[in-house]
């Protein structure tokens, strides 16, 4: 909810409440359909409605950037299909209860990692991007009992981000949206206390160190490495792959161990450098599994096309 200092106007807070009991009315009705049913509308719908869209292009436009040598009508039909998974995973978010590692759904490649941090007393920083249903990884971090902050971003309408974090509560996700040097500090007095943190690092981002992904320059935020190395502890890859019947396979991945030279630029950029290598390698096994629709590459990048 808006504070005193930022209260939106009259105008702004009655669109706000109207899209909130839309969204709630769309929630309810996909609960409804049930998992499955719900999943397969999504896709259904975005694979329909999706290249309809300016957001279409950026799809293409991304996967050329990507895959250059790709045949264009294999690139079409890429861009077909991450619709799909892209409309399902929206219908999914609704029912994340009901996709928990009890329901049998999920694949779990590497447990005996998590088991190892939960036992160990010392905490991580897990990493991963937007591949499949990627809300699968904070309810596999906490069914295995370790403690950790899941960082999200904010939705702009403060009754419909409600709404989303009494959703993720059902299934035990305390949602944490960071922002600027509070949000540093309380990551930081969470590790502190020997909770775990886990970030999405495959956004664009404005700032931080310039590297390589799919051999075109991004920036990308250096947030996880300085934790990792504040903390003297490892960055924790995890990954989603979408299976058939709406069931999925996560797989925790060899940690990445950041080396502390004394160059603490140098130390930060080379971990940022491992994790968008990380995404990008999990891109190029599974393409269809990642979230095509955001841009990326700076605005250079796509320029020169």
């Amino acid at each position: 909810m808006p504070g005193k200092d930022d209260r939106p106007g009259l105008g702004q807070d009655l669109a706000w409440r109207l899209q909130g009991l839309g969204f709630a009315g769309l929630i309810a009705f996909l609960r409804g359909l049930g998992l499955e049913g719900a999943s397969a509308l999504g896709g259904r719908l975005l694979r329909t409605l999706g290249p309809m869209t300016r957001v279409h292009r950026t799809v293409l436009r991304n996967l050329t950037l990507a895959f250059p040598d790709m045949d264009p009508a294999e690139r079409a039909q890429l861009a077909m299909a991450q619709w799909d998974q892209t409309g399902r995973t929206f219908a999914e978010l609704m029912m994340m209860d009901r996709l928990t590692p009890a329901s049998g759904r999920i694949e779990i490649v590497g447990a005996e990692r998590l088991e190892a941090i939960r036992t160990g007393g010392k905490p991580v920083v897990f990493v991963s991007g937007h591949f499949a249903n990627f809300e699968l990884m904070p309810a596999v971090i906490l069914a295995a009992g370790i403690p950790c902050m899941i960082s999200y971003r904010a939705a702009n309408n403060p009754y419909v981000d409600r709404q989303i974090r009494t959703n993720r509560a059902r299934y035990g996700v305390k949602l944490f949206a960071p922002k600027g040097g509070d949000g540093a500090r309380e990551l930081l007095a969470g590790l502190g206390r020997g909770e775990s943190v886990a970030l999405l690092n495959d956004q664009k981002f404005s700032e931080g160190p310039e590297v390589s992904f799919f051999d075109h320059p991004v920036n990308a935020a250096p947030g996880p490495s300085r934790l990792a190395l504040r903390f003297g502890t490892v960055l924790q890859p995890m990954s989603v792959t979408r299976l058939p019947g709406v069931r999925f396979r996560l797989t925790v991945h060899e940690p990445i161990e950041l080396e502390a030279t004394g160059d603490r630029t140098g130390d930060i950029a080379r971990g940022v450098q491992a994790v968008t290598r990380f995404v990008e390698d999990r891109v190029r096994e599974h393409p269809v599994d990642w979230f095509w629709v955001h841009k990326r590459w700076p605005k250079t990048v796509y320029s020169e096309m």
